[in-house]
């Protein structure tokens, strides 16, 4: 029996989403090119270029460096691969606040490198004091989040900059899933911060592209140089992605993405999903439960695990964060429709979620 995708119209938790029908077309027409081997498949490297100076545009970097990932796990790894590379330590470590994504633990695991983790400020936002306490002369990395996973909190960039620039150490930016909005908004995350030194950002996330389609951006050429390795039966030299053959598809997705969003359609995604997000916060405090202020299209709320269990049972594709908070994520193809009839599901479970104990 084949097999069918399920639908989005119960899923709030992803920060994926349907990719933008142009970007579907594109996936399947170089499903089988190879970016990987760029010298034989030179009209999807053209366009992986494209890509990448379409993303240098959208985060403020002239003339960026850098490729198409399978996604921010990618991405984020070969943030710290290069800057362990490119240090001078024989015992390089990462300093990052807590709310870092777990692919930064999983680069720390891979790459052998010390991972300090500092508590965030009470927005859920990294603390420059707490990052620069926990740096010495073997830094080679801070990592910040703009868009973290659990609360869409942006981290004080420029802070954080100044802390590394005092260290010695490189700034990454993780901005896989906010890079998307954050050019629409006031925040200062990006390469116009002159100390960020490599950024994260996904195509296949707020982007709209088809999975996978991750993103590295480096301000040097240097920073990509170290990831290369020498690749001699190919008819180019080297490569500096983590992997070997990749599919055109998600490429190709992100070019016909950006076409046909950046940026009037990506300003009014935002601006949508933004103000979805700050009503059903609203809706939330109506309901008398505790709310996370939404910051990007993200809401976190205080249910219960019992309601939290109902919902789930009624396939509403929710998560928690680690503290237990619902989790919304209110991306593209979710609607107001949709969350009304979340809203009337949760009215509904809400009295017999959880029943009150005997005294």
């Amino acid at each position: 029996m084949r097999a069918e995708p399920q639908s989005f119209d119960r899923v709030l938790s992803s920060m994926c989403t349907e990719p933008h029908p142009a970007a579907r077309e594109a996936a399947e027409t170089f499903l089988a090119t190879n970016p990987g081997d760029p010298a034989t498949y030179p009209a999807i490297a053209d366009l992986e270029a494209d890509v990448v100076d379409r993303l240098g545009e959208i985060t403020s970097l002239a003339d960026p460096h850098g490729f198409v990932a399978s996604g921010g796990t990618e991405a984020n790894i070969q943030a710290v691969r290069a800057a362990r590379d490119r240090s001078d330590s024989r015992d390089p470590n990462v300093v990052a606040p807590e709310t870092v994504h777990f692919s930064v633990r999983k680069a720390a695991d891979v790459l052998g490198v010390e991972l300090r983790t500092t508590p965030v400020d009470a927005d859920y936002r990294a603390e420059p004091a707490a990052i620069d306490a926990a740096t010495d002369a073997d830094t080679a990395l801070i990592v910040g989040v703009a868009g973290s996973t659990e609360y869409g909190r942006v981290d004080p960039i420029p802070a954080l900059g100044e802390v590394a620039t005092d260290t010695g150490a490189m700034l990454h930016v993780d901005a896989a899933w906010g890079g998307f909005v954050l050019p629409f908004t006031d925040y200062e995350w990006d390469f116009a911060v002159e100390a960020v030194d490599t950024l994260t950002i996904d195509p296949h996330k707020l982007g709209q592209a088809a999975i996978p389609a991750g993103g590295l951006l480096a301000r040097e050429k240097a920073t990509v140089d170290a990831l290369a390795v020498e690749t001699p039966y190919l008819e180019s030299t080297t490569q500096a992605t983590l992997t070997g053959t990749r599919s055109g598809a998600g490429v190709a997705s992100a070019a016909a993405a950006l076409d046909a969003l950046w940026p009037e359609g990506y300003r009014e995604t935002y601006e949508r999903q933004q103000a979805l997000a700050e009503w059903l916060a609203g809706e939330f405090e109506d309901l008398g439960f505790d709310v996370v202020e939404p910051s990007l299209p993200l809401v976190a709320a205080d249910l219960d695990a019992s309601l939290f269990d109902s919902l789930r049972e009624e396939g509403w594709r929710v998560s928690r964060t680690r503290a237990g908070e619902l989790r919304i994520v209110c991306m593209p193809h979710v609607t107001r429709e949709m969350l009304e009839s979340f809203l009337a599901d949760v009215r509904a479970l809400q009295p017999r979620a959880a029943p009150a104990a005997d005294d």
